[in-house]
C-alpha cells in the first residue's frame, strides 16, 4: 500500500483511477488472485506462471508463452514490473487499463481458456475464501469489474525504481555507477540515439514513449517464418547441441502464425509491423527480448539496431546503421545493466508470502 502511494527514484508516481483508489484489501485479494491456478479451466495456470516474480515477473525459459495443456502464444510473456505506469498494454496496445486487461488471458482460448468472463465471476463466488476477501476490500461479492481493480491494485504495487542509473542521474550520487556506464549513457542519449523512442524525463524515466513503431524487426522475423531453415541447433544438455531436421520439429508443432502488430488492434495498413516501445528498466531480469522473444541476450539487441535494424526501407527511419565500436557497446551494455532495481528481492518476497492456490 505505502509503495503504490509513494515513488522510488527516478519513476513518477503511479496514476490511479479515481474509482480504484489503493486499499490494503484490495491489493492482497489481486495478490491472491494473481497466483491462483484454479482461474484457468483446469486448474493449472495462474497469471504468474507467465509472469514469474522470480523471473523479473517474466519468463526466462521460453521465447514465447505458453497456455493451458501446453497451447502456444506467438508473443513473449511481457514484465509486469511499473506496468502501472503504461497507458497501453500488450504489445500491440490492445487494452488501456489494467482494470480490463485482464479479462482476454482469462478467456483466451490458448491461454487460461475459460468460457466466459461470467464463467470466473462464478467460480470466484463459491470459493468461502474469496468471499471474505471481496467483502474486506468493497463490502460486496465478486464481480467482473472487482476482479479487474483488485487485479490493478496490485499490480501497480509493482514498482522498481532506485537503480544505481536512478541515484546516480536522478540522486546525484556520482559513485553509484561506474566510467562504462556513465560513457553507455552518452552513447544511449547521442550517437545510438536511442533516448529518441526509450525517453527520459527531467526528474524521471519510463525509459518509452508508449509510441508504436516499425523498427524493421517484424517484418524481418516474418520472412524467417515463411523461409525456415532445414536444420535447427536443438540443446539437450548444457554445452550440448545437435542439429535437428526441422521438418521433424514442424510435424508436432502448431503452426506459428504471422504477426503484424498494432495492426491486429486497428487493422490499419499503416499500423503493420509495429509494436509498442518497451521500458528499458530491469532489462538484465527480464530476457529474452523483442516482441517474440527471439534474442536471448542484450549484446544481441545492441547488434540487431547496430547494424540499422533489418535495413527494410519500410523502417522508422530513426533505426539506422550506427558504427559503433566494440568498446562502445560493451558500454552501451553497461548503461542498460544499470537500469536494474535493487528491490526487485523485495518484491519477490511479497509475491510469495502464500502458497499458491491449485486445488
Amino acid at each position: 500500500m505505502k509503495r503504490s502511494l509513494s515513488a522510488p527514484l527516478g519513476l513518477p508516481l503511479v496514476p490511479h483511477p479515481h474509482n480504484n483508489p489503493p486499499s490494503v484489501a484490495k491489493i492482497e485479494l489481486g495478490r491472491k488472485l494473481f497466483f491462483d491456478r484454479r482461474l484457468s479451466i483446469n486448474r493449472t495456470m495462474s497469471c504468474a506462471m507467465c509472469h514469474v516474480p522470480e523471473q523479473g515477473f517474466t519468463n526466462w525459459e521460453l521465447s514465447t508463452a505458453i497456455g493451458v495443456e501446453g497451447r502456444s502464444l506467438k508473443r513473449n510473456s511481457s514484465s509486469i514490473l511499473n506496468v502501472g505506469h503504461l497507458n497501453v498494454l500488450f504489445h500491440d496496445g490492445r487494452d488501456h487499463a489494467l482494470e480490463t486487461q485482464f479479462i482476454g488471458p482469462l478467456t483466451a482460448r490458448n491461454e487460461m481458456a475459460n468460457p466466459s468472463a461470467g464463467y470466473v465471476v462464478t467460480l470466484l463466488s463459491k470459493l468461502p475464501e474469496y468471499a471474505l476477501m471481496f467483502e474486506d476490500a468493497f463490502r460486496a461479492q465478486a464481480s467482473l469489474d472487482r476482479i479487474g481493480m483488485a487485479l490493478g491494485a496490485y499490480q501497480r504495487s509493482v514498482l522498481a525504481g532506485n537503480s544505481p542509473f536512478d541515484q546516480w542521474y536522478f540522486g546525484g550520487d556520482e559513485t553509484a555507477v561506474s566510467a562504462d556506464v556513465k560513457r553507455g549513457f552518452q552513447i544511449f542519449t547521442g550517437k545510438g540515439n536511442c533516448s529518441a523512442c526509450h525517453l527520459i524525463g527531467d526528474d524521471h524515466a519510463l525509459f518509452t514513449d508508449e509510441r508504436f513503431h516499425d523498427t524493421g524487426y517484424g517484418q524481418m522475423r516474418e520472412a524467417e517464418r515463411q523461409n525456415p531453415p532445414t536444420s535447427i541447433p536443438v540443446q539437450v544438455a548444457p554445452g550440448v547441441v545437435h542439429e535437428m531436421d526441422f521438418s521433424k520439429i514442424h510435424s508436432v508443432s502448431a503452426k506459428r502464425e504471422a504477426d503484424l502488430g498494432r495492426y491486429e488492434v486497428t487493422e490499419d495498413p499503416a499500423d503493420r509491423w509495429r509494436f509498442r516501445t518497451p521500458s528499458l528498466r530491469n532489462l538484465t531480469v527480464t530476457p529474452p527480448y523483442m516482441h517474440d522473444g527471439y534474442f536471448s541476450t542484450l549484446s544481441e539487441v545492441i547488434e540487431f539496431y547496430d547494424q540499422g535494424g533489418s535495413q527494410i526501407s519500410s523502417q522508422d527511419p530513426r533505426i539506422r546503421p550506427l558504427g559503433l565500436t566494440g568498446v562502445e557497446k560493451r558500454d552501451l551494455e553497461a548503461f542498460l545493466q544499470s537500469l536494474t532495481s535493487p528491490d526487485l528481492g523485495c518484491l519477490i518476497s511479497e509475491a510469495r508470502v502464500l502458497p499458491p492456490d491449485n486445488h
